[in-house]
């Protein structure tokens, strides 16, 4: 017996990823979205990307070492992702006070009061942006204009972005096809120039992070593909039922804050489903009442409100589809 055998439990297999290299690696999958909005925002994405990753991580940093009492963890990059995930999800000339509010948000409500990183139940910078816009509605949709803005903060000039173009224009009773004359060509979409925060805009180098994330493993498309091809067949179908009434499925996806919910926030690891099966539930979900909100709802936007909502039903999704255990027993009939 001088070689005993340890057993011990599940999982037995072990890769070389830890959460340092999965949230650097989330970090630079953002990095060309983000220098697009330095390109077409200057100064405003500078600031409020630093002020929100700083803050991020100083609030987690105060937290755990003084209320807490636990060793802080911010070197694994966790708070770092929410930070500039946050900032994603602001106007470009947002004040800095509530830039910190968000962050105080974000990682206190959101993130520590649950316990920290993997306890969480809903993504911390969505909650942060929810809470700043119930809050400080007026100065969350107020979205700088591209290029023009570029050396200016708080005083840049401001404008609607095309899903409140749109919005407002149908509840007017004003024809679609008049209305698309006032919005960015889907070229312009495509490359990001046009209002929005910084998640919304830069389609094309959102979708390039995503290749990287892909092909690093660090998420996996099904959550993706069922969001954006939910929202394209729900948003394809009242298109064509009515077209002077509904946006085609390319505007949807080209506008707002698809993208990068779909690639970005969704995927988040603690508050995602952990089987295929479930994933496509869990977007089909986001995609359905992202589209009701944009076509029914009061905000133009849904993105934000829906990932939040499939949040809670993440566990009921593990609960009830779970892959089969090894050795299981298969019933015929």
């Amino acid at each position: 017996m001088s070689k005993l055998i340890t057993v011990s439990p599940s999982p037995h297999m072990y890769g070389g990823d830890n959460v340092k290299k999965l949230m650097y690696g989330v970090v630079l999958a953002l990095l060309p979205a983000f220098l697009v909005s330095v390109y077409f925002f200057g100064i405003g994405a500078l600031i409020v990307t630093a002020v929100s990753v700083v803050s991020c991580v100083g609030f987690e940093y105060l937290i755990q070492k003084h209320l807490m009492k636990t060793t802080p963890t911010i070197t694994d990059g966790s708070a770092a992702v929410t930070g500039l995930l946050l900032a994603f999800n602001l106007p470009t000339n947002l004040p800095v006070w509530i830039i910190l509010i968000g962050a105080l948000v974000a990682i206190g409500v959101g993130k520590m009061s649950f316990g920290g990183l993997g306890n969480n139940p809903f993504n911390p910078a969505l909650v942060g942006r929810i809470f700043l816009l119930i809050s400080f509605p007026v100065q969350m949709t107020s979205f700088p204009k591209p290029i023009v803005s570029r050396t200016q903060y708080t005083d840049a000039v401001t404008g609607a972005t095309p899903l409140e173009i749109i919005k407002e224009g149908i509840s007017e009773g004003i024809p679609l096809s008049e209305l698309m004359g006032q919005i960015p060509g889907y070229f312009d979409l495509f490359i990001g120039r046009m209002h929005g925060s910084m998640g919304e805009i830069g389609a094309l180098a959102l979708i390039i992070g995503g290749i990287y994330l892909l092909a690093r493993k660090i998420i996996t498309w099904h959550i993706p593909v069922s969001i954006l091809s939910t929202i394209i067949v729900f948003t394809g179908i009242l298109w064509a039922a009515n077209p002077e009434a509904n946006a085609d499925p390319m505007f949807h996806i080209l506008s707002g804050g698809i993208m990068l919910g779909a690639i970005y926030m969704a995927t988040d690891y603690a508050t995602s489903p952990m089987t295929p099966k479930g994933m496509w539930i869990y977007g089909i979900g986001i995609g359905v009442i992202t589209v009701t909100i944009r076509v029914w709802g009061a905000y133009p936007e849904g993105v934000a409100f829906s990932i939040l909502i499939m949040n809670a039903f993440v566990p009921i999704i593990n609960k009830y589809i779970k892959p089969k255990r090894f050795g299981e027993e298969v019933k015929n009939g």
